[in-house]
């Protein structure tokens, strides 16, 4: 690389010492990055004539060293003190799936607590998969930090990329050795409060209905088996049923069971929706819902209170949710985030398990 155009600003850089915004140029950006300064100013303003992997470069370089090259993008239809995007990880279970009436509710938790912070929320189309697609949404992004709507499978990658880049946060759970801030619902409580409120009722054979593989699901089977264990009742394998977080998923197992004369009193279910393809399969069946099955599901989504009967559900705050996603993105910028947190769930009891 040659020598700098100012030669203050490279003794700073190369001796490490801080770089203030108002003494970083366009200029020195162009010469740190080994390119003239209109392919420079190019790549600050996403030109198509410039290739990504050199947009990259000077983006990255723009942020490591405070220069304010937001400014020099196309202006929005209203001026914006910061800007995130979204991302949904490569769909697995629920993550992912937009139309997923939880994650429409996560979405607007962010949305309005990014209003708050006068930030700008863009959602990107792209979907990573694996590393280097994750790489690739962090460094070809412009926006100031990016919120990840689900782990799916990337636990092991958001580890490696936090090595190189704090500039993200997680929605899911916390897993073990973590490395990334992740913001999630307490899972493993919300499981056990819902089995222990049917073993309270008197119900016995209680099945936990879901996918096991996203983390989030799995955590909620294990407070449903610490609730079961607690309550002497021990854990069933038989009454441990997938299903996808779809309606016609959970009524197909449900149908299943029925089908199979597999005996139950209760139902756990992963999500509001999964509850209530469980409720539509029970009553088609000619089951009364709670007086023969009682059901409880996962999210307390707005339909789950305008359900007939009305869903008994474990509550997620998506608000607080939003609140501490856009918090720790933006006042934690480039550290990891700050510390993961889990937000308490609430049984809310309707007409599903009564009691």
């Amino acid at each position: 690389m040659g020598r700098c155009a100012d030669d203050v600003f490279c003794s700073k850089i190369c001796n490490g010492d801080p770089v203030t915004r108002r003494s970083t140029r366009l200029e020195d950006i162009a010469a740190l990055a080994g390119v003239s300064i209109s392919t420079a100013s190019r790549a600050l303003n996403d030109h198509p004539a410039v290739n990504d992997r050199t947009k990259q470069k000077i983006w990255k370089l723009a942020r490591e060293h405070d220069y304010p090259f937001r400014r020099y993008m196309p202006a929005g239809p209203i001026g914006a003190s910061g800007t995130i995007a979204l991302v949904t990880p490569r769909p697995q279970g629920r993550e992912g799936r937009l139309y997923d009436p939880f994650m429409l509710e996560l979405l607007a938790g962010v949305g309005e607590a990014a209003r708050e912070r006068d930030c700008d929320l863009v959602m990107s189309h792209v979907s990573p998969g694996n590393i280097d697609e994750l790489n690739a949404a962090m460094t070809t992004s412009r926006a100031d930090g990016v919120i990840f709507l689900g782990q799916s499978t990337l636990h092991t990658a958001f580890n490696r990329m936090a090595e190189t880049d704090g500039r993200f946060v997680v929605w899911g759970a916390e897993l073990p050795d973590q490395a990334y801030c992740s913001i999630g619902s307490d899972n493993i409580n919300g499981g056990r409060r819902a089995t222990a409120h049917l073993a309270r009722l008197g119900r016995k054979r209680i099945v936990f209905l879901g996918d096991l593989d996203p983390p989030e699901a799995n955590q909620r089977q294990r407070g449903y088996a610490e609730a079961l264990e607690a309550a002497g009742l021990g854990v069933d394998p038989d009454l441990i049923v997938p299903a996808h977080f779809e309606v016609e998923s959970a009524e197909g197992s449900v149908d299943s069971m029925l089908r199979r004369g597999l005996e139950f009193e209760g139902i756990v279910c992963a999500s509001d929706l999964i509850a209530l393809g469980a409720v539509r399969a029970l009553l088609h069946a000619g089951k009364r819902v709670p007086q023969d099955v009682s059901v409880i599901g996962f999210d307390n989504v707005p339909f789950s209170r305008y359900a007939r009967p009305a869903l008994s559900t474990i509550a997620q705050d998506v608000m607080k949710a939003g609140r501490l996603m856009v918090s720790r993105l933006l006042d934690h910028a480039g550290q990891g985030g700050g510390r993961s947190e889990r937000i308490p769930t609430d049984l809310i009891v309707r007409e599903t398990c009564g009691g």
